[in-house]
């Protein structure tokens, strides 16, 4: 096989890889949607438990360093006391 056809099956191989993950991410995605309803149903704010896991996903210091800041500009703004 030439060099043209190993790129060739590198590049197919390579999309299949990459439509298939996709179709996995929509079936996560899909998952995740339910959780978010149950959740729901249960009387849980889903804006909360969002916000919650994005605040999870950071980590502890960066997090205390951006609450200072977002605490500092509401100071600035008079939006606390």
């Amino acid at each position: 096989m030439n060099d043209l056809g190993v790129a060739q099956e590198q590049l197919r191989a390579i999309v299949a890889r990459i439509e298939r993950l996709e179709e996995e991410k929509a079936t996560i995605a899909a998952d995740i949607r339910e959780v978010y309803s149950e959740a729901k149903g249960n009387g849980f704010d889903v804006k909360a438990l969002r916000k919650l896991i994005s605040v999870r996903k950071v980590d502890q210091a960066e997090r205390k360093e951006q609450e200072a800041m977002l605490d500092l500009y509401m100071h600035a703004l008079g939006m606390l006391d």
